[in-house]
């Protein structure tokens, strides 16, 4: 038995019983101390002294198998919620339930979310995944693909379940049918601030009906005058918003062509200047026009200045990103996995995170790569923008493999021959397609066991 086994065997030693285990169990799946104690014929207080005698218990082998394991613990919970897979690797023991014992008996918990504690993650600091959520509502609203990069920057993990703690009925964000994530409270006059930003000029209240899905002119007035984000412009009663600082329309499709155009007029620009600049022209926030500081046409001089690569700047190129647990780099193969849902259900692109574009060597906007696949699909394209990083439709193969909705769809891309596969990632046990199957096949069988109806004497 290996090294990695200690925990393992201090769980099931003589110095616990099943009672003892079954109640651990319980409570690290979440249940209360008095359902646990209805459940055993005992008191709640029973229950928590059998919790508090296996804390020690496994606490006891702790100290011999490896010394400084609340060191290694507190060490590996600094962030705000930590995956339990994290401190078995700490620790180099599997990961298990009598973990959480030990985990608790070192001073860590369950971070605390709108949804409750959040079970299977740790923390010292019992509210900062909270705070951390609170954070990422109160930048809203957001674009669809603004999500993560929003979520990283108030310190959220990035493997956390953030799409299954929106989605909860007690989450103050929603995702609205645009894709994007709106305030639950003020989502319509959310989706209204979106819509004018992308629009860049003002619109009147019948071109709001549709994104504010209101269905009256009035509702859409009444909501924007109680809104200061707003501004009415008189006398053609257009609504406009109120950080910008001009009210006509724009001449310019986007911010890129908005930031080039800046740049080719007024020549080496600082990135404070410039950003000014392109603001008063087009309304966009900050974080946008650092992303089209990616654009091919955009470079940096060697004294730290901004201009055009045709006037020989150096093209600016993406740092390397974190390396998310969900893609490897493995020889000359690339592997992601991929949640599906509805987007790659409907064929949409699939946004990814910018570590695969950053290793495929598309580090400027817009750029791409494309892979050959078999079978007669069509070749599989990366693609990096200014705004997000993409990769083509996978509806067809995850239709093809009898993919659902949650199930883990595998992409492997081959870098020396230029070649992409695509095959069902699930777990073995834990695939939503292969659960639904075998219970329709049990139905299918229940009914021939099942005997027929007696029939009705004519």
């Amino acid at each position: 038995m290996s090294d990695k086994e200690w925990l393992i065997r201090a769980w099931h030693s003589t110095a616990l019983d099943d009672r003892d285990r079954a109640v651990a169990a319980a409570r690290s799946a979440g249940r209360t101390l008095d359902d646990i104690g209805a459940e055993h014929a005992m008191s709640r207080e029973r229950a928590r002294q059998i919790q508090v005698r296996v804390q020690r218990a496994l606490a006891a082998a702790a100290d011999v198998s490896h010394g400084d394991w609340r060191t290694a613990m507190r060490a590996a919970s600094e962030a705000a919620a930590t995956l339990r897979t994290a401190f078995a690797a700490a620790l180099w023991v599997r990961d298990h339930v009598s973990l959480d014992s030990l985990l608790i008996e070192a001073g860590l918990c369950a971070p605390r979310t709108w949804a409750g504690p959040l079970h299977g993650w740790w923390t010292t600091h019992p509210d900062g995944l909270d705070i951390a959520l609170r954070e990422l509502a109160e930048a809203a609203p957001l674009r669809g693909d603004e999500l993560r990069e929003a979520a990283s920057a108030v310190g959220l993990p990035e493997d956390l379940p953030l799409d299954d703690l929106l989605a909860g009925s007690g989450s103050r964000l929603v995702r609205n049918a645009d894709g994007h994530w709106v305030r639950r409270r003020a989502r319509g006059r959310d989706a209204a601030y979106l819509w004018l930003l992308e629009a860049g000029h003002p619109c009147t209240a019948d071109e709001l009906l549709k994104p504010m899905y209101t269905t009256t002119v009035a509702a859409v007035r009444e909501a924007l005058r109680r809104d200061n984000r707003f501004t009415q412009i008189r006398p053609d009663g257009t609504w406009a918003l109120t950080e910008w600082s001009h009210l006509h329309l724009t001449p310019h499709v986007n911010a890129v062509e908005a930031l080039v155009a800046v740049v080719t007029e007024s020549g080496p620009i600082s990135q404070a200047s410039l950003f000014t600049k392109v603001t008063e022209l087009y309304p966009v926030s900050p974080w946008r026009l650092k992303q089209c500081l990616l654009s091919d046409q955009i470079g940096e001089t060697a004294d730290g200045l901004v201009d055009l690569v045709a006037r020989g700047a150096r093209p600016i190129e993406e740092a390397e990103p974190p390396q998310p647990d969900t893609m490897a780099l493995k020889g000359d193969v690339l592997g992601v996995r991929i949640t599906v849902n509805q987007d790659v259900l409907r064929g949409s692109g699939v946004g990814v995170h910018s570590w695969l574009t950053w290793r495929l060597g598309l580090r400027q906007a817009p750029m791409s790569r494309t892979f050959a696949t078999a079978d007669g699909h069509a070749p599989l394209t990366v693609r990096r923008g200014t705004s997000n990083a993409q990769v083509s439709s996978l509806r067809r193969h995850a239709l093809e493999l009898g993919m659902k909705e949650g199930c883990v769809l595998a992409l492997l891309l081959r870098l020396g021959d230029e070649t992409a596969q695509v095959r069902h990632g699930c777990v073995v046990g834990a695939c939503p397609a292969r659960a639904t199957a075998s219970r329709h096949e049990s139905s299918r069988r229940m009914a021939r066991l099942r005997p027929p109806a007696p029939t009705k004497p004519a």
